[in-house]
């Protein structure tokens, strides 16, 4: 302020008059007229030049390995949003208490969406969406009847009720924000597709001081990288992510590789925000037919597994190995069990029942194709995904002490929403998956539900959970798909508590 006052500034003869919800000043309506001193020919006598100071929000914060890490400092988030397909986008989640919870839709309007919208570093809110319409939520409802005067800096300090009776998570409140224009879209495209949502991804990159289009390297290409193309083209989700695009013919004169060695945390704005080779590019299998590819949707499931069940259902098992032989073929069981005598040993299992929830905006499908489906004679049906869930049991340390093992599942709907119906079965070699508002559940009455704590001594422990490890389906929201528990082990028995998500 000090140096714009000693400089002799060209004035506009308007005030401004913005809503606050602009994509730009430009949108802004003018003002009051201001006078004009002819003779000083000044319209601002008596001010001075308008200031602003921005405080970056969180999807625009420098990142961790920048130079600015020191100056800008990172503040607890009490507020944050899920299941959106683009930036600035997402069911609306609060921090109270340690723990994540919802916004019921009761009074749910623009003025505190924008509230939300600008706590988060976006511009005002475009839409304040209700009844669960970008995917429901897990756990507490935390606040309901919110009433914000559009002044506040958090939804926290808005009026609201504690009191969430007669609220579900089908009115799961959600906002879409106004969002700078920061021109990542003109940086990429897909190229070759059948339609705008698919193609072989292609970037522009600079080489030899002029900018030109590329392919990017295909090596270690999966679904993470692919959901920051299809955001970056404001495409929703990614439903697949292709190493080989030999049938999506691009552009000819981008088939050299100009970007390789990308490795996506699934967070950033512009492909260019992930780790990569930068101008020292290795592709050995080269660009063109090898180029990455990707297919989006507007639409994603989201996986969640229900850690209440998980906490009420623990328990310990002494399992004769004559009853386990098929467990240890399919590979169950601890890798000492192999030296187990069959006819009098026995192997102490950690059971447990898992129930997993789609509160996506689409079904969950396998990857593979029923040509692909692996038939499993202990559970007596055809698994669609070989490693589906990791069961772990690790120290307080985090280094695993009980590897369960990389659990294979048959996808079927169990149980559904009271308005929901079931479409996916196991039996008879039916079509697998579940449904949008629906859970599988495996019993920890089945074979290989279970962790073999045999030669973990006494003590306390993480057990963890972790759904679709490898991210080979996409889902809108990975960060729920981890389950863990304390636990304290006595030698005998087995206490399983303060089980939570994420």
């Amino acid at each position: 302020r000090m140096f714009a006052s000693r400089r002799k500034q060209h004035y506009w003869p308007y005030s401004m008059d913005c809503t606050g919800n602009e994509a730009h000043v430009s949108s802004c309506k003018l003002g009051t007229h201001l006078p004009v001193d002819l003779e000083k020919n000044v319209t601002c006598d008596s001010g001075l030049p308008a200031v602003v100071s921005c405080v970056p929000g969180r999807a625009f914060a420098p990142s961790g390995h920048s130079g600015f890490r020191k100056a800008f400092r990172q503040e607890q988030a009490l507020v944050r949003l899920k299941g959106g397909a683009n930036t600035g986008e997402g069911r609306v989640e609060v921090l109270k208490n340690g723990e994540w919870g919802t916004v019921c839709d009761d009074n749910w309007n623009l003025v505190s969406a924008s509230v939300v919208c600008r706590e988060l570093g976006f511009g005002s809110a475009k839409e304040a969406i209700t009844g669960a319409r970008l995917g429901q939520g897990m756990g507490p409802i935390h606040l309901n009847e919110i009433d914000c005067t559009g002044f506040e800096k958090s939804l926290t300090d808005c009026k609201f009720n504690t009191e969430s009776q007669g609220c579900n998570h089908e009115e799961d409140a959600a906002v879409r924000c106004n969002v700078p224009a920061m021109g990542f879209q003109n940086q990429l495209r897909l190229s070759g597709g059948r339609n705008p949502y698919e193609g072989r991804v292609e970037v522009l990159a600079e080489r030899n001081g002029t900018l030109r289009w590329g392919t990017v390297c295909s090596q270690d290409w999966g679904t993470v990288e692919a959901m920051v193309v299809c955001r970056q083209l404001g495409l929703g989700f990614a439903s697949h992510a292709f190493q080989e695009t030999w049938y999506w013919h691009g552009d000819v004169s981008a088939d050299s590789v100009v970007m390789s060695g990308v490795k996506c945390s699934g967070t950033e704005m512009s492909l260019a925000h992930c780790r990569h080779d930068g101008a020292h590019v290795s592709c050995p299998r080269g660009g063109g037919r090898f180029g990455a590819g990707v297919s989006c949707s507007e639409t994603a499931p989201d996986l969640v597994l229900n850690a209440e069940l998980v906490e009420q259902t623990a328990y310990l098992e002494d399992r004769p190995m004559f009853m386990l032989q098929c467990a240890l073929e399919e590979n169950c069981l601890a890798s000492s069990a192999a030296n187990t005598s069959v006819t009098s040993g026995y192997r102490r299992l950690l059971r447990f029942s898992s129930q997993i929830h789609n509160n996506g905006q689409s079904d969950f499908r396998p990857k593979n194709g029923r040509h692909a489906w692996v038939w499993h004679d202990c559970h007596r049906h055809y698994h669609s995904m070989e490693v589906f869930t990791h069961y772990d049991l690790l120290n307080l340390n985090g280094t695993k002490v009980a590897e369960g093992h990389k659990a294979s599942f048959c996808l079927e709907d169990t149980e559904c929403e009271a308005d929901v119906h079931k479409q996916y079965e196991c039996a008879n070699f039916g079509e697998q998956g579940i449904t949008v508002g629906c859970w599988d559940v495996y019993r920890h009455d089945i074979d290989c539900q279970w962790v073999d704590i045999t030669d973990v001594p006494p003590g306390d422990y993480l057990f963890q959970v972790v759904i679709n490890p490898n991210y080979e389906v996409a889902e809108s929201d990975y960060s729920n798909n981890v389950m863990k528990c304390r636990s304290r082990y006595d030698g005998q028995r087995i206490w399983m508590y303060n089980c939570h998500i994420g």
